[in-house]
């Protein structure tokens, strides 16, 4: 069932573009054998447009060897993701792809490279596969590196980019293990500079060198308990209410966030918490007016006037 509904969503627009395809031919494209194929066609004869009487179902011609359409019910188009759906599905798939053992590492890296070709072709065109979000080759050599470290049980060097506070730190870290959270993956270490247990997301180490001195990681260090997710919000954090235009949904995805709710046109609300307000004015003046602040109210004003002193200042830039 679960390869059935795809194959009977795409059979249609399949079939639309070639009239009077043989049968046989049809299977082979789909890859199933042609009494499977007249199963769906005949499964697809019993679905249409609400009403479900002549002139509302799908309309097929099979009996012979040849197949065609007389009425297509609206299913002209195949399935198009879109960039934001594309972005989800192949930031999920490369997370898959880094778990050891878990899937066929070669077939997932076939279907990124099939998604990341008709991404360009998804809509909206602003959203970018992967915008904010390093993931990829790097990320598999950082995977490897910590990888070894962790077997060889040696130290780390890591250069980490904190989102959060927009900072970028030196740390000398004793990893703990791998895993994957909420679709990321993670490595467990304990952090040097800290003097403490801490989560570092692979795709914001931006480089990674092994130590020769042994990973020595205190045996009071526990693992950190990740049954209910990472994000712990803190009560002296601030709350943004925030609307995301359809190429700024990413920054859902990028950040912990409370609630998504969904809105026309692609749109998003979605409740952020955040710690230093200097550092959500510099995010939100980067989107170029793709977030909209709802509340509060005072953060939406610092991002208006920040906004009008960048202006004024590229406008006196140009006149000089």
């Amino acid at each position: 069932m679960s390869d059935r509904l795809p194959r009977l969503l795409a059979l249609v627009p399949y079939l639309l573009a070639r009239p009077g395809i043989r049968v046989e031919d049809a299977a082979a494209d789909f890859g199933v054998t042609e009494k499977q194929l007249r199963k769906d066609l005949e499964l697809l004869w019993m679905c249409g447009l609400p009403g479900y009487g002549p002139g509302d179902l799908i309309d097929l011609s099979f009996e012979g060897d040849t197949i065609t359409v007389a009425f297509d019910a609206g299913m002209s188009r195949p399935l198009r993701l879109t960039g934001a759906e594309a972005t989800a599905l192949l930031v999920a798939l490369r997370a898959l792809g880094e778990t050891p053992g878990v899937v066929d590492g070669e077939a997932v890296r076939r279907a990124v490279a099939k998604i990341e070709a008709a991404a360009g072709l998804a809509q909206p065109a602003g959203v970018v596969v992967g915008l904010g979000v390093r993931e990829g080759e790097d990320t598999a050599e950082v995977r490897r590196i910590v990888q070894n470290a962790l077997t060889a049980r040696k130290a780390l060097r890591i250069t980490y980019y904190t989102a959060s506070k927009d900072q970028i730190t030196e740390r000398t870290v004793d990893p703990m293990r791998l895993l994957i959270v909420e679709g990321r993956s993670y490595l467990e270490a304990w952090c040097r500079r800290a003097d403490a247990v801490r989560l570092f997301r692979l795709d914001r180490i931006d480089e990674v060198t092994q130590l020769d001195e042994r990973a020595a990681p205190p045996p009071y260090a526990e693992p950190t308990d990740v049954s209910s997710g990472l994000f712990t919000p803190q009560p002296d954090q601030l709350v943004a209410t925030l609307v995301l235009e359809p190429d700024a949904r990413w920054l859902a995805e990028y950040y912990p966030v409370e609630s998504v709710e969904e809105l026309e046109g692609g749109r998003v609300r979605v409740r952020m918490r955040y710690a230093d307000r200097a550092w959500m004015v510099r995010l939100l003046l980067g989107q170029g007016g793709e977030v909209h602040v709802e509340s509060p109210t005072d953060l939406a004003e610092q991002l208006r006037t920040r906004a009008r002193q960048a202006l004024e200042l590229a406008g006196n830039l140009a006149s000089t």
